[in-house]
């Protein structure tokens, strides 16, 4: 059984077990999170999706707060010179999938 959710703007597809890296959300390590926007649910071979899922819901748990690992972002305009070099560390919220409530 898995199933597809979304939050902070990106989709995940989630198996009870598992564990995703997903944009910061608030709360601390050992904190109950419940993701309500459900886009679909795969039970065997039934695929539910659309308005069908609306009741569905994903519990997990927070595990970790962390950040990811750098990015160089590096703008260059020839002839001009014009160099800039900065980095980029975006945060994450690991969390642990429990289960998925149909």
């Amino acid at each position: 059984m898995y199933a597809v959710i979304e939050t902070g703007g990106k989709q995940y597809r989630v198996a009870p077990g598992e564990s995703i890296e997903v944009e910061t959300l608030t709360g601390d390590i050992g904190a109950a999170v419940e993701f309500n926007r459900v886009i679909a649910v795969l039970d065997g071979d039934a695929v539910k999706a659309g308005s069908t899922v609306s009741a569905a819901r994903v519990t997990g748990t927070i595990t970790a707060q962390g950040r990811g690992e750098k990015t160089i972002v590096f703008k260059f305009k020839r002839k001009k010179q014009y160099k800039r070099t900065i980095g980029h560390r975006q945060n994450y919220t690991r969390v642990q999938v429990n289960e998925i409530l149909a």
